[in-house]
């Protein structure tokens, strides 16, 4: 079943986030891919998340259909203006790239190519509407296609850190919906009774609710997201019981494992991201039981 009719019936789905190489050898991605074929509905394929320059997200998600997984492919307006940006999503769709997610594209400052340009000619809300406009057959300048593309869309949640940040996240998420998005991946989830408090605003959305899964590596990585990164709101409890544990590393799959469970009983689906740990995630699905 395609992820795509897993979203309309409403069954559970699983995305992992794997990123393209830094190069041309892609036997570590075609790996990690096949390591996970049957235990996920879907891959969502970052495009030079960061500011780091990889191969297109275009090849990771041909490659993905090659090992006969689904891919997800973000688009963003931060390095294409308007026409490159529609070339490149026709151009997804006859690739059998037919799922994509509009996100923000971080800035270059803490990238690898710190002197690049961004263009930004469109931002999330513009994308989205291009992309409706691109399946209905015609382009931004108003001339008709030939052959329409379709595409399953999802958008992003932003992070925030208070009620106030939320209210502003849940209006943007709602124009999102209203230009498209047909589902919202959301930030990492820690806090189980603060994500529950964000849900019960969330499905007033009306469109299915992703959080994301993030794995958490090493006690240092954890209490630097706690610090420093205000809109994780990552437990104490759960960084002690990291530092408790015998086994630091493997208490981090554990958690991982643990959130997948929970958030299978609240929401129609996750998104697993190991920021570089790709090898790993038969271990995560092994905790959570999938």
């Amino acid at each position: 079943m395609s992820f795509q009719k897993r979203m309309a019936s409403g069954e559970f789905v699983i995305l992992a986030q794997m990123n393209t190489p830094k190069g041309v050898n892609i036997s570590e991605m075609v790996n990690n891919a096949r390591r996970i074929k049957e235990r996920v509905h879907g891959v969502i394929i970052p495009d030079m998340d960061n500011g780091v320059m990889r191969m297109s997200a275009f090849a990771g998600g041909v490659l993905m259909r090659q090992q006969g997984l689904e891919p997800v492919m973000h688009v963003y307006g931060r390095d294409k203006n308007r026409m490159a940006l529609q070339g490149d999503i026709l151009a997804a769709y006859v690739l059998g790239i037919q799922n994509l997610v509009v996100v923000r594209g971080e800035g270059m400052a803490a990238g690898d190519h710190v002197q690049a340009k961004s263009v930004d000619d469109l931002d999330e809300l513009s994308l989205l509407q291009v992309i409706r406009s691109l399946e209905k057959g015609a382009d931004m300048a108003g001339f008709e296609l030939d052959g329409n593309p379709s595409f399953t869309v999802g958008c992003t949640f932003g992070a925030y850190v208070d009620d106030q940040t939320l209210d502003q996240e849940m209006e943007k998420a709602q124009k999102k919906i209203e230009a498209g998005a047909q589902f919202i991946l959301t930030p990492s989830v820690f806090d189980m009774d603060r994500f529950a408090s964000f849900l019960k605003k969330a499905k007033g959305l009306g469109v299915p609710i992703i959080p994301t899964v993030f794995l958490l590596k090493t006690v240092g990585i954890a209490r630097y997201m706690a610090t420093y990164e205000p809109g994780a709101f990552i437990p104490e409890h759960l960084i002690k019981r990291m530092r408790q544990s015998k086994n630091r590393e493997m208490e981090g799959f554990v958690i991982a494992g643990e959130t997948i469970k929970h958030l299978k009983s609240l929401v129609q689906g996750v998104q697993i991201v190991t920021l570089g740990w790709e090898h790993r995630l038969p271990t995560i699905l092994d905790y959570a039981e999938v």
